[in-house]
């Protein structure tokens, strides 16, 4: 039944609760077929809608995409619906494009009241893939729980949603400039303009010219997915690199059959290329909505850890930081690399739960500049959300700066702080009953095992972590399991909310050494003793029915 609410063009139309998900700082991620459900992507936006004050009408709004599957059509549906809410204005990114970091950045140039970014971030795209969508607030950054929780409410009591009756024909997503929906200005813009505008005041863009253009080569990978545009713009049109420097540049619906989650397993192409004897000096990847990054050198796959550790150690190289660090956060799981650059320098380093929202917090309180997750994860507070360009861009002006090579930053961090060997273990689509029951039994045994014995290993710590936040005193438990030996190596387990089959338990695994003839090591032998006790103290093998974990990173 479809009613006209009393202004012209503006329909009503009966739905039902669809109880969703509960959204949290990653969205909502589905399966394409779910979403194309009638009513359901409806149903979750008026949600968001519903959730918003009153005075988000008369405001404006932020949409764009990573491009994959469903996301043009999507962004019609939202743009109808946002004027049948009372937005003034839409900012949109031409073609649909906007990456989860541009978008943070355009919110925040333009003081948008928020943004609807529609991505399943590293997710697989394509008509058989997922698809997601997420609520970012005025600062950019993702919404708190206060809003996901009335989000979630309103998708369990929601009777009825709003939108435009405007034929999808005459929505323009390709075309710069403006047009109108009913009363609504829809802005169309350029998805990267702004964006590049941004980088060029933080770094050196001068010294990586001068770099690239004495031959210094690099290839950037960008997986068919949205940082493609970016990094053709930024690293091609504007720093000189050779064109062909970025490859898979071109956003595909299904990332061209990739799996845009830049670690060694999925960009083994450029993995094996940086390990070959034609290798270029510099190579990066990027993932489906271009937050996540991986740098590799020649035969080095960066951990994810040490490169939030070694950006904050020569910070003071970029224009924007060269005042220095307020202080640095890494989330629980990620290695403690970080916290020794963060001692060395006298700064505070703060420990969070996962999620970017927690980092929001920080930095909007002025605590920290720098800040990362051992996903691949990294950012600062020029925006509210990881950028993967961005930690390029920085890895790229700090070779500029000192002459030295990926290999050399990272042998001679390690030189000065130790090495911090760490792998995380992906277990994915583990029956859900059977991941929350090997949780649960693991939580309760967590007492037991302090001051236990498993090899060269004692317990000193087991817990499931809880954070304080010390902006605001929220209080967030359950954030993941530590159990810390007394030598301060390390392993937490959690169960991760960003797939859309099954649990995936996530097992992260790390430890410190300082003997410098140690550090050419493997990593998987290094901490072959702790795969070990994990296995024994969770009974992960038995318990998932996987002799092996999915993905080692």
């Amino acid at each position: 039944m479809i009613v006209f609410g009393g202004v012209m063009g503006i329909c009503v139309v009966n739905t039902t609760p669809f109880a969703g998900q509960k959204p949290g700082t990653s969205g909502l991620r589905k399966k394409v077929t779910v979403f194309s459900q009638a009513g359901y992507l409806e149903n979750f936006v008026q949600a968001i809608f519903n959730s918003l004050p009153a005075d988000s009408k008369g405001s404006t709004l932020v949409v764009g995409g990573d491009g994959r599957y469903y996301n043009r059509v999507a962004i019609k549906t939202i743009l109808k619906m946002a004027s049948a809410h009372g937005f003034a204005k839409v900012l949109v990114g031409r073609g649909g494009i906007l990456s989860t970091p541009a978008a943070s950045c355009v919110i925040r140039k333009n003081a948008a009241y928020g943004g609807i970014i529609l991505s399943a971030s590293h997710n697989p795209g394509g008509v058989d893939g997922d698809f997601g969508i997420k609520y970012n607030i005025s600062n950019g950054g993702p919404a708190p729980e206060s809003i996901t929780n009335a989000i979630y409410e309103h998708t369990e009591s929601i009777s009825q949603y709003y939108i435009s009756d405007v034929a999808d024909e005459l929505i323009d997503l390709d075309t710069l400039g403006t047009f109108k929906i009913d009363n609504m200005l829809v802005e169309v813009v350029d998805s990267v303009a702004d964006y590049a505008d941004m980088l060029e005041s933080i770094f050196d863009f001068d010294a990586i010219k001068k770099m690239i253009a004495s031959g210094f080569s690099l290839r950037f990978d960008a997986m068919s997915a949205v940082s493609g545009p970016y990094a053709k713009r930024i690293i091609e049109d504007i720093l000189g690199a050779p064109k062909g420097s970025v490859v898979n540049c071109e956003p595909k619906e299904d990332f061209g059959g990739l799996h845009p989650d830049p670690n060694p397993v999925n960009a083994s192409e450029l993995v094996a290329i940086m390990n070959s004897e034609q290798a270029p000096d510099f190579g990066a990847a990027s993932d489906g909505d271009a937050d996540r990054n991986m740098i590799v050198g020649k035969n080095l796959a960066v951990a994810p850890s040490d490169s939030l550790a070694i950006l904050a150690a020569h910070a003071k190289l970029v224009p924007a930081y060269r005042d220095g660090l307020l202080g640095i956060a890494r989330s629980m799981p990620t290695s403690t690399a970080a916290d020794r650059v963060a001692k060395h320098l006298g700064i505070p380093c703060y420990e969070t739960p996962t999620g970017w929202k927690f980092f929001g917090n920080l930095l909007d309180a002025g605590k920290v500049t720098l800040c990362g997750e051992e996903s691949y994860g990294t950012g600062s507070n020029h925006i509210r959300e990881k950028d993967g360009v961005w930690a390029v861009i920085f890895w790229l002006n700090l070779i500029a700066v000192t002459g030295k090579s990926v290999n050399q930053l990272v042998f001679e961090h390690w030189l000065q702080f130790g090495r911090n060997f760490y792998s995380r273990h992906d277990y994915e689509a583990v029956e859900s009953a059977a991941a929350n029951k090997l949780v649960e039994d693991l939580r309760a045994k967590l007492g037991q095992l302090v001051g236990q014995q498993f090899g060269n290993y004692t317990v000193a710590l087991a817990d499931d972590f809880s954070y304080t936040d010390p902006v605001d005193n929220s209080v967030s438990h359950k954030q993941g399991i530590r159990i810390i030996f007394s030598d301060g190596s390390r392993i937490v387990m959690r169960l991760s909310g960003t797939g859309t089959e099954g649990a995936t338990l996530r097992v992260y695994l790390e430890k410190y050494e300082a003997d410098s003839k140690k550090f050419g090591l493997d990593t998987q032998e290094a901490l072959r003793e702790l795969i070990e006790i994990a296995d024994s103290i969770a009974e992960i093998k038995q318990r998932t029915n996987m002799p092996e974990p999915t993905v080692v990173t």
